[in-house]
């Protein structure tokens, strides 16, 4: 896993997770690599790329997919959420 020290000393995991943005009843989503300890809307180490559930099927999804394998080649662990949209566009994860 990507490790770092954090402030008090301890170390740190990198999670690729969705942070929501857009208003009441009108989401869209970064695809992001944050900290798992950090809250949803939290500080970001990277992002990735979109989702708009709302929107069009061919417009919904969208993301480097080169940095994608780099962070999981870096042990970061996606979310389930995350884990869906990759094998959805073709970047399978067990």
């Amino acid at each position: 896993m990507i490790r770092k020290l954090d402030i008090r000393g301890g170390m740190m995991s990198a999670r690729i997770r969705l942070k929501r943005f857009g208003s009441k009843k009108r989401p869209y989503y970064r695809i992001v690599v944050m900290d798992q300890r950090s809250p949803r809307d939290g500080k970001t180490i990277d992002e990735l790329g979109y989702y708009h559930p709302i929107e069009a099927e061919d417009k919904q999804i969208s993301f480097d997919m080169e940095k994608a394998k780099t962070w999981l080649e870096k042990s970061a662990t996606p979310s389930d959420t995350v884990r869906r949209i990759f094998n959805k566009k073709g970047l399978h994860i067990k």
